[in-house]
């Protein structure tokens, strides 16, 4: 079973991710922003993670910055889910190590097909 990491401060946004995902039969953990979420990339290993943009505490352009320097995270799949979609945001997060850019409201059978995709 392949582990998700979603990190958003939406409370609802990230319940919306993880029945998507655990209906896909994912093992999905939930982070509140950008610090909890890299504590628990150091805690764990994680398959891909799912990040939002604008946080509080970390936001999520620090947060993959920060996880791209753990060795077990160089190659692992990295997307951002966020409502941000200027080309300078798009920019900074391929920057620091997006791999790719899901733009909320998302579509579940949108989101399911970039995660097998980036999975596979």
């Amino acid at each position: 079973m392949k582990k998700i990491l979603t990190v958003d401060d939406s409370a609802s946004m990230r319940a919306m991710v993880a029945f998507t995902l655990k209906a896909q039969g994912f093992d999905v953990t939930e982070a509140v922003h950008g610090q909890e979420g890299l504590d628990k990339a150091t805690a764990s290993t994680f398959d891909l993670i799912i990040s939002d943009v604008n946080m509080p505490v970390m936001d999520g352009i620090e947060f993959i910055t920060n996880v791209r320097k753990l060795e077990a995270y160089r190659f692992t799949p990295i997307l951002m889910l966020t409502t941000e979609s200027g080309l300078d945001k798009k920019q900074e997060g391929k920057s620091a190590g997006a791999t790719g850019w899901i733009v909320k409201p998302f579509d579940p059978q949108k989101l399911v097909a970039v995660v097998n995709k980036v999975l596979k």
